[in-house]
């Protein structure tokens, strides 16, 4: 089953992308398979939570698995970061993120 992501890229271009639930991809996989951010600009560390070039603004009210350990420390080093900040590869794609809307952090 697919569900609705909006996610506004770093030029301020909102793209309404259709992610599926079945494939056990992340936020920042689905960045990448829609060429929302440059090549070489997003994910740059695989999914590790290690770079933090997938961070990401949550901008409305779905609710999203707990931050981990990797996720909290690397947001705490990160540029940029808001309250609402995430990193798009620890955020997996499931039925529950239907609607969510996040838009892509500035490039450090």
């Amino acid at each position: 089953m697919d569900i609705t992501i909006k996610i506004t890229d770093r030029e301020g271009q909102i793209h309404e992308v259709q992610a599926p639930t079945d494939m056990s991809m992340n936020i920042m996989e689905l960045c990448k398979a829609y060429e929302l951010a440059p090549e070489g600009t997003i994910g740059i560390c695989g999914g590790m939570a290690m770079c933090a070039s997938c961070q990401c603004y949550v901008l409305n009210d779905v609710t999203l698995p707990e931050k981990g350990d990797d996720e909290e420390a690397m947001l705490s080093e990160a540029f940029y970061v808001k309250p609402n900040s995430r990193l798009g590869c620890q955020i997996h794609i499931t039925p529950e993120l239907d609607g969510l809307e996040l838009e892509l952090a500035p490039e450090y």
